[in-house]
């Protein structure tokens, strides 16, 4: 992989040959990096705008144009050239004639080579092909590509290089360039959501004294001033819940989290994620919320309910799916022995219909040393989250596996949580809050028994958050919903790095 991120001797000669080209350019008397470029339209608003217009009209009208953009071909036609440039969405045609312009430009003209920038003016007219183009009275200089660019026809292959090296993948890649554009969509269609229902978008701290919100690794630094560590925030869970208690009634943020696992299909160091809390609610409220606004994206992202990822086409229609966990794991039990309710909903009844699957024997090789909760989390990730393509809700999960949430009502073994799964991945997670500040507490403390046996990812007490919800904290539901994931879905883009504009890397080898 170290040799294709090196340059061949190939694209070594073409950039000592495009460096004599600046030279060239250089002492011909142009600028090889001026300062500006006045335009009247970029080029996407001229296609938006005369796409349409036909020759005839053009001729009538003879708008005249300042456009600039990165040379996508060149046409050499003897004394005459084409020149297709970019703006990155759009293509442009610049039609330029030797005897039309002064000497000095038409030099430039033959110094120049793919993925430079030019500037251009000139009037609007179309070939006899029909194509849309610039007749150029003049031509200048922006900046001289001194890497050629990636083939535009083959672009790059090398995966691991393409996620290095974004820009390349941008300039020969349009599809990439729609997956940010439809994920920038995403965000902001998020943000109108909310906002015209009358949330308020907050920011909470990335640096945080303790490693909260969360159940998971932290990154750690440290701060000269104040000579103490501070974690990257796992979560900004526990600070928008202290703005509820501080009187704001519904609250929404969407940012980074860090936490320091493993990289996978599905995870990043680094993610975006969107949180929000509504005091008064419950989760019963936030799933008809989490139904109604990926429902509404879908439909303004989409053409049909019907949204194609990988293999499947995944269904959006609603009412969606919903089962407790007990309930998943013994739908999709693989074996003929499948277990009832009933046997899963004790310790000792889990564990043996754990321990008669092979496949979970090697898959959970501690399951006799985890709690009830731990295991059923367990089992049902190895037997449930593959089948989930459809967008799915499970609901009643353990106790154990969710200490900031409100127990059941009912079954204290359970908490008032669900998580929605697409395609075999978690996208959201919501819960009813624990307004209960000795119940915080206790739960805090039953992390902390974690961590003494060996735990790194459970978590710490904050007493600040119980102060807080000792001021009084209204009844609250709060969910969180992974943003790259989401796009992921919606843009059809099987690894989390792909809609992640520079997703983390190992460092490149140096060259030998």
């Amino acid at each position: 992989m170290e040799d294709e991120q090196q340059p061949s001797p190939d694209t070594n000669d073409q950039i000592e040959e495009r460096r004599r080209s600046l030279e060239q350019i250089i002492e011909l008397g142009f600028d090889p990096y001026p300062h500006r470029f006045d335009r009247t339209h970029s080029i996407s608003e001229i296609i938006n705008q005369f796409a349409a217009r036909t020759g005839e009209e053009l001729e009538a009208e003879r708008p005249n144009v300042r456009v600039a953009g990165r040379i996508h071909a060149i046409n050499k036609m003897g004394k005459a050239a084409f020149i297709r440039f970019t703006d990155g969405a759009e293509l442009l045609q610049v039609y330029i004639k030797s005897n039309e312009v002064d000497e000095r430009t038409w030099q430039l003209y033959k110094l120049l080579d793919l993925g430079d920038f030019i500037g251009t003016e000139g009037r609007l007219f179309r070939t006899r092909t029909g194509e849309l183009s610039i007749h150029a009275e003049s031509l200048t200089f922006l900046v001289k590509a001194l890497i050629p660019p990636p083939d535009k026809y083959y672009g790059l292959h090398e995966i691991e290089l393409r996620y290095r090296q974004r820009y390349a993948d941008l300039i020969a890649n349009r599809d990439v360039r729609r997956v940010f554009e439809a994920r920038s969509r995403i965000i902001r269609l998020i943000r109108r959501y909310f906002d015209d229902r009358g949330y308020m978008e907050v920011e909470t701290p990335m640096l945080t004294s303790l490693p909260t919100g969360a159940t998971a690794r932290p990154f750690v630094t440290h701060h000269n001033a104040l000579d103490i560590d501070l974690y990257a925030r796992i979560a900004p869970e526990l600070y928008l819940k202290r703005l509820i208690a501080g009187g704001f009634e519904k609250v929404y943020e969407i940012n980074r989290n860090f936490r320091n696992e493993g990289i996978d299909r599905s995870h990043n160091p680094e993610f975006t994620m969107l949180e929000w809390y509504e005091a008064y609610s419950e989760y019963e409220d936030l799933l008809k919320l989490t139904e109604e606004l990926i429902s509404s994206l879908v439909e303004q992202v989409s053409d049909s309910p019907l949204v194609e990822y990988g293999e499947n086409k995944i269904n959006f229609t609603r009412p969606w799916k919903r089962l407790t966990m007990r309930e998943a794991v013994s739908h999709y039990w693989s074996d003929q022995e499948r277990p009832t309710i009933e046997e899963i909903s004790t310790s000792d009844g889990l564990l043996r219909v754990a321990e008669r699957n092979e496949s979970l024997r090697s898959q959970i090789p501690h399951l006799r040393s985890l709690d009830y909760g731990h295991l059923l989390g367990e089992v049902f990730e190895q037997v449930c989250e593959a089948h989930l393509i459809d967008p799915t809700f499970i609901t009643e999960f353990p106790t154990e596996l969710s200490p900031l949430s409100k127990q059941n009502q009912n079954d204290s073994r359970f908490v008032d949580r669900f998580e929605l799964f697409i395609s075999g991945m978690e996208i959201a997670n919501a819960f009813c809050e624990i307004n209960d500040p000795l119940d915080q507490r206790r739960r805090f403390e039953a992390q902390m028994a974690l961590r003494e046996r060996g735990d790194d990812e459970a978590m710490v007490i904050d007493d600040d958050y119980i102060r807080a919800l000792s001021y009084g904290m209204p009844p609250t539901a709060g969910e969180g919903i992974g943003i790259d994931r989401l796009v992921m879905v919606l843009t059809n883009s099987r690894s989390i790095r792909d809609v992640i504009l520079f997703p983390h890397m190992r460092p490149e080898k140096p060259a030998t």
